[in-house]
């Protein structure tokens, strides 16, 4: 069983669609974003350990606000810049380049902060208690160096009603385990049924096809093969707004032999804030969970 578990949280993208930086947008008025409300599941789910990868847009007064909510409710906190520059190779040149790397090189510029298995979500995705609670358990009897884990939800939970998503389609084999992800950046309601646009047809997908919402649970050895696998990225002389995904990272180290994830689908109701007006939905959804008794109105007084 392992002592200590980290929750690496992804906050440096730039939230276009969302029109602001969604990561530290406070959803009730105690002014909690959604992170804080992942910090506190995780935390009840045993984890002790937070990571969380910003960009250099983030405001020192949100730093002074979780660094204050971490002294208080005693949890490790750490805050790891995303640099275009970090773990890059020497002579290449990258000036033009206006966007971070993607979710693979986030994930790797906290190889310096995490040593001991961690779960990877979003800032801006509610996962839910019971989806800590699975990773936490999965890090205590199954993670190793070459077995990997993953909270999905059916697709059908994880649409907005103000545009279309981008979600990772996973593909398993009889066993759970994972055989393909592939991301799709245009899935949404078509009438009575979910579609996804590919070379200009949409094709349609089954509501409870799982999707992948970036809640991984790993090992720390990931990073070596995200640091071989991103210098092989930048090798390959991407394109100016081309990333390096975790998904792609992950379906390379499946294909490669070199680990295996096991998928479940989480007991818990996922939400999120793709674009603004979804703001209200989740909103909505936290109030009903108070109402519930499954948080406190402040959650950290």
């Amino acid at each position: 069983m392992n002592s200590k578990k980290t929750v690496l949280i992804l906050a440096g993208g730039l939230g276009s669609r969302y029109k602001g930086l969604k990561q530290i947008d406070g959803i009730l008025e105690n002014g909690s974003p959604i992170l804080e409300y992942s910090i506190y599941d995780a935390l009840e789910a045993g984890f002790s350990k937070v990571v969380v990868i910003v960009n250099r847009l983030i405001p020192q007064s949100y730093i002074e606000r979780l660094n204050a909510v971490s002294k208080e409710a005693h949890f490790e906190l750490h805050w790891v810049y995303q640099e275009k520059e970090s773990f890059m190779p020497q002579h290449f040149k990258f000036t033009e380049r206006e966007k971070p790397w993607g979710t693979g090189h986030a994930v790797l510029c906290a190889k310096n902060a995490v040593q001991e298995p961690f779960v990877m979500i979003n800032a801006d995705d509610f996962y839910g208690k019971e989806a800590y609670q699975l990773a936490s358990e999965e890090i205590d009897f199954h993670i190793s160096g070459s077995q990997f884990g993953m909270a999905a939800y059916p697709v059908v939970s994880t649409l907005s009603g103000n545009g279309h998503v981008a979600r990772g389609v996973c593909t398993l084999d009889d066993d759970h385990y994972l055989v393909k992800i592939e991301e799709q950046t245009s899935i949404r309601r078509a009438g009575n049924s979910i579609v996804y646009t590919e070379k200009e047809n949409d094709i349609e997908i089954a509501p409870d096809t799982l999707v992948s919402m970036n809640l991984f649970i790993f090992h720390p050895d990931i990073f070596d093969a995200l640091e071989l696998y991103f210098n092989d990225f930048i090798q390959s002389d991407p394109e100016p707004l081309q990333e390096f995904y975790i998904p792609y990272a992950i379906q390379r180290m499946i294909d490669e032999r070199k680990a295996k994830v096991w998928v479940k689908a989480s007991p818990s109701q996922w939400m999120g804030v793709t674009y603004a007006d979804d703001k209200s939905s989740i909103k909505d959804f936290l109030t009903s969970e108070i109402e519930k008794n499954r948080y406190p109105e402040d959650l950290w007084n």
